[in-house]
């Protein structure tokens, strides 16, 4: 029962996943943005430059979300090979050496022959209640997460062209709310990983600053 209720209690995206989703879907909205003041020259046309951030962030979310299913499906799938593949081999050993190629090295190092040969028979004995791959529900929520965090992360840009008559000063107000997005996007990803916020957020700020003027500068 407490394996039920912490799978129920799992979040579908962890924290890097819908901080990175955040910060794609702003840095290609930022790109429309940087361009409107020399690519527009009066409402009409930076009116559609934003209609056309808009409906390029939905299509990256829409291909974004996609991509999040598909990398799902594929996950399921090897865990199901992996439970297969451990239930009809009788060699421990391999076994044993199954499980370290799916786990990251160092967590094998610190685990030893024991912990992976008790993990081992843990396993065999939940493959006789796996399930054929599939989407479940958690996949789709996930896959709806991420197209709403990239089509989100587009408005908070658009608001200073829907509030000024002045394109300059809308242009400047909303790279500089792109700016202040990222650097608190960085500070959440540094204080998750455990290391400097403020370093942490500097340099992402920084670096989707540099990101954002080479792909304008490419013609992005």
């Amino acid at each position: 029962m407490a394996n039920t209720d912490d799978a129920k209690c799992a979040r579908v995206l962890d924290p890097v996943e819908r901080v990175t989703e955040v910060i794609f879907g702003l840095l290609m909205a930022m790109t429309f943005t940087g361009t409107i003041s020399v690519a527009t020259g009066g409402q009409e046309e930076e009116r559609t430059m934003m209609i056309a951030a808009l409906g390029c962030n939905l299509a990256w979310g829409l291909a974004d979300a996609v991509m999040y299913l598909l990398r799902s499906l594929v996950e399921h799938s090897r865990k199901r090979t992996l439970l297969a593949s451990l239930r009809d081999g009788s060699d421990p050993a391999a076994g044993r050496a199954l499980i370290a190629q799916a786990l990251p090295g160092r967590l094998v190092a610190a685990a030893g022959t024991e912990e992976l040969e008790a993990l081992r028979q843990r396993l065999i004995r939940h493959a006789a209640t796996a399930v054929q791959p599939r989407l479940g529900w958690d996949d789709f929520k996930g896959a709806v997460g991420v197209f709403l965090l990239v089509v989100l992360s587009t408005f908070p840009l658009v608001v200073p062209f829907l509030l000024l008559d002045q394109t300059a000063l809308a242009v400047r107000l909303s790279n500089l709310i792109g700016l202040l997005v990222l650097f608190i996007a960085g500070w959440v990803l540094a204080k998750y990983a455990g290391g400097k916020p403020w370093q942490g957020a500097l340099t992402t700020a920084t670096t989707g600053a540099a990101l954002i003027a080479a792909i304008i500068a490419l013609g992005g």
